[in-house]
């Protein structure tokens, strides 16, 4: 892929919008939308580093280890993620935060959630 700035939209390619994707299993979504897109704006060479927007309907999974590391930023909904100690942070439109690959945490979706998202494998 040429290097070059990159806008991230929110709606996805402006021709395209998005595709569906299939990170969450099926038995994770906690409501009868199972809705899940994707749109790739950028990915690396090497394919380690991807950068791009994604959505998911209300689910909840317990992640034994994340499997990246990953920087996000909520466009719409709320997602909220506890920690083994039991700690709880909400991430609603507007927040950004990270999570460390490895981490084991419990990732909860309660309102349809739109992100911007960075991974690095």
């Amino acid at each position: 892929m040429e290097n070059k700035v990159i806008r991230l939209l929110a709606d996805g390619d402006p021709a395209k919008g998005m595709v569906p994707s299939n990170l969450t299993e099926a038995e994770a979504f906690t409501s009868d939308d199972h809705t899940e897109l994707d749109h790739t704006f950028f990915k690396s060479q090497d394919g380690k580093v991807y950068s791009g927007v994604w959505e998911c309907a209300p689910c909840r999974e317990e992640i034994d280890a994340y499997p990246v590391h990953e920087m996000m930023t909520v466009i719409s909904g709320k997602v909220t993620l506890t920690n083994t100690d039991g700690s709880s942070d909400s991430f609603t439109a507007g927040d950004t935060f990270y999570i460390a690959k490895g981490t084991k945490c419990v990732w909860h979706i309660e309102d349809k959630l739109r992100k911007f998202y960075m991974i690095v494998e």
